[in-house]
């Protein structure tokens, strides 16, 4: 039997999000430049948008670009801007014929123009997909994005459009970039690395945690299933006990 065949589809995860680690290791290994790694990623992530799809995930969101990596040599995040902006302009086709709705979080005007632009005309142009919504965090890190949800909720108190006592966990929640999107249920880390590395520490309040010591680039769909089987294995309590979830 096949991971897939072990799949319960009436307990998948609604929304699943992954970092996807290990591409510069993966390629180090190969005696290659980092950006092999990259490159070889993108199949990786073809084959788990592919996964997600299939088995019925709505939601997938996948760690691409973090504020942090700006600070990379130049030559590298030259190379995946470059990288970026053709994939995205190469698969859109194949997310429109897969009905899968392309949208992004992050700071998205500190891409490059020509990034910025590809990125949008992709988004535009999947708007009306509905079979699975795949989410690009770019030039994203949750500190900058909470930073950037308690600027707007404080302008709000300042202009007298909101109470400080009327700000609760739904007021932050509307001010996050992922304000359209449910919390992811499961987290993925590729590379063995056990680190939430600045990513949706908000919205992964809940989620469960699948760490596995594949490089992103080895990364597959048989990979894709074992973590869901993992997390379906999962006793899901929400600070209930044991008890009270078959009273």
């Amino acid at each position: 039997m096949s991971e897939k065949e072990k799949i319960n589809k009436d307990k998948l995860p609604k929304h699943v999000a992954i970092i996807m680690d290990g591409n510069g290791r993966w390629a180090k290994q190969k005696g290659a430049e980092r950006i092999f790694g990259h490159e070889n990623g993108v199949k990786s992530v073809r084959e788990t948008v592919e996964a997600a799809a299939e088995i019925g995930v709505e939601y997938l969101t996948l760690y691409a670009f973090s504020t942090e990596n700006w600070n990379r040599p130049k030559e590298e995040v030259d190379a995946l801007m470059e990288l970026l902006v053709h994939t995205i302009s190469a698969e859109t086709p194949t997310l429109n014929k897969n009905n899968i709705r392309l949208q992004a979080i992050g700071d998205l005007k500190s891409l490059p123009g020509n990034c910025h632009s590809e990125l949008q005309e992709a988004i535009e142009k999947t708007k009306n997909n509905s079979r699975t919504t795949l989410i690009l965090a770019l030039s994203y890190s949750s500190r900058w994005e909470i930073t950037n949800a308690v600027k707007q909720i404080a302008e709000k108190v300042e202009n007298k459009t909101l109470k400080a006592s009327e700000i609760t966990e739904e007021t932050i929640n509307q001010h996050l970039c992922t304000s359209d999107f449910p919390e992811p249920e499961l987290m993925i880390r590729t590379s063995g690395e056990y680190r939430i590395s600045n990513f949706l520490l908000w919205q992964l309040a809940y989620a469960e945690l699948y760490f596995t010591e594949k490089l992103w680039p080895d990364f597959n769909k048989e990979e894709f299933y074992k973590a869901i089987i993992s997390f379906q294995n999962r006793e899901r309590r929400f600070g209930k006990i044991s008890e009270q979830l078959y009273s």
